[in-house]
């Protein structure tokens, strides 16, 4: 998506606003009394009985007498990041929906609050203009082509908030696509392509390579799919500056049917979402990339199909994974700690800074936290409240949990090193996290990401699709803490 930027330091006025059709106006706290439309506005509020307070809830889209559409929303100053990415998705989407190809942003206030509103609003429409996996015969094609933005005239050109758009983007266009158009043989395919375009060192670890080195945690997982396709991806940005090494793990089970312990058909649709952890780092790679951060960057996907077959991993099977440490198997559906296992320890062999990895990973941080927020759990308690500070800059919300080792005791194995997980289920994201940190080697410094905020039905914070994106703006925010401290 390429998105021509029009910008004008002026204050918009209703002349120069007679050649867009599809106007979005960003109002500050205080009430904006020479305000373009404002007897169209006002004759909207009072038909409704409303205030101009009232916007600071709820959005007004009015279509105005010469045939344009102009939507309305003021944003108080109390308001935290994801408030006001919330507020302005809901501003946008009338606009958006008839797929335009230019739209006019209009914002007000002092300088310190056109610059913000100007930022924010941008990230919203060309984020949620983003060309996203459709395969309706009928559907149009109509992209954005042009945004004009009235009342702040920036000094760069908005490079940074263009990279979030392509890693968010990128990521929903993984996560979204239908599973037989997304096998790992496919997506090992993609990722590669990827690398090219993008100057990313690539090396792969495939089921023959993984067996050899005893990797029997992803190896268990894998073996139960046909063709044998499952693989772990290695890719790096390395940039001659850099400053700090990070790894980043995404969790990539293409499809996951829960194994021999099968998911009911309620839960296993959209189970080829299971891979959005994947997506994520991806898309951090690309923005991290496309803005240049001074940060060695490693990438590591774990890519498989959990399937049902005679060959498949069952309960009771003791599996010894890469850092040699035995697994007695409980649950089938629990795999996707079985391949993090294993690729946490290959990031970690390689003494990064931080690790973080990103995972749609247990049900339980779901009944936790719900669709709306997604949780973290750090080995160290710094890197947990980095973790939130991150969040709340992104507009992408985060809840830090514990990571007390007391949890382990229900891990305990009568045959093995440690328990896959528990049949109980209470606090599972935080036995997953547990389980998960055996396999750190090196002592480094590790946070993890269960992204139960991966998909809401109409959308969440910035973006009005059901599946999200979270976790690409919030990860570049970790960088860009980390690269700070």
């Amino acid at each position: 998506m390429s998105i021509k930027l029009l910008q004008h330091a002026e204050i918009a006025n209703e002349k120069s606003l007679k050649t867009h059709k599809h106007i979005l106006f960003v109002l500050p706290e205080k009430e904006e009394k020479s305000l373009p439309y404002l007897a169209d506005l006002q004759n909207k509020l009072n038909r409704s009985k409303s205030e101009y307070k009232d916007l600071f809830k709820s959005p007004i889209t009015i279509d105005l007498p010469n045939g344009n559409v102009v939507s309305f929303v003021a944003l108080s100053d109390n308001l935290n990041m994801f408030q006001r990415h919330t507020l302005l998705r809901k501003a946008a989407k009338p606009l958006l929906d008839e797929q335009p190809d230019n739209i006019a942003i209009c914002v007000f206030g002092d300088d310190v609050t056109r610059e913000a509103h100007a930022c924010a609003a941008y990230y919203v429409v060309t984020a949620n203009s983003a060309t996203l996996p459709n395969r309706k015969k009928d559907q149009k094609s109509n992209a954005l082509k042009n945004v004009s933005i009235y009342g702040y005239q920036a000094n760069h050109d908005y490079a940074y908030v263009n990279a979030r758009v392509a890693g968010n983007t990128l990521c929903r266009q993984l996560t979204m696509t239908p599973p037989n158009e997304l096998t790992p043989t496919i997506y090992r395919e993609k990722v590669a392509a990827l690398a090219k375009e993008h100057g990313w060192q690539h090396e792969e670890f495939d089921m023959a390579a993984l067996k050899k080195m005893n990797a029997g945690a992803f190896v268990a997982v894998g073996q139960g799919s046909e063709p044998v396709d499952a693989a772990i991806v290695h890719l790096s940005y390395h940039p001659k500056n850099a400053q700090k090494h990070i790894a980043i793990v995404g969790k990539g089970i293409c499809f996951d049917t829960g194994g021999h312990n099968l998911k009911p058909a309620k839960y296993m649709l959209g189970m080829h979402e299971d891979m959005n952890g994947s997506a994520v780092a991806l898309g951090i790679l690309l923005a991290a990339s496309q803005m240049q951060l001074p940060i060695k960057l490693d990438c590591w996907l774990a890519i498989a199909q959990n399937h049902i077959s005679p060959n498949a991993y069952k309960q009771n099977d003791v599996v010894t994974a890469l850092n040699g440490m035995t697994i007695e198997i409980i649950h089938t559906d629990a795999e996707g700690r079985m391949v993090l296992a294993d690729t946490l320890t290959l990031a970690s062999r390689q003494k990064p800074d931080v690790i973080i990895d990103f995972a749609t990973l247990t049900g339980s941080m779901i009944t936790a936290l719900s669709d709306r927020i997604s949780g973290v759990i750090a080995n160290r308690p710094e890197l947990a409240c980095t973790a939130v500070g991150a969040g709340v800059k992104a507009g992408e919300r985060i809840v830090a949990f514990p990571y007390d080792d007391d949890f382990d005791s229900d891990l305990d194995s009568d045959i093995a090193d440690i328990k896959q997980c528990t049949l109980e289920g209470g606090g599972d994201h935080i036995h997953a996290a547990r389980f998960l940190g055996k396999f750190i080697e090196n002592n480094v410094a590790w946070l993890h990401a269960d992204l139960s905020s991966a998909n809401r039905k109409g959308g969440l914070g910035a973006i009005q699709t059901d599946t999200n994106g979270f976790g690409v703006g919030f990860g570049i925010e970790v960088l860009k803490s980390l690269l700070e401290d």
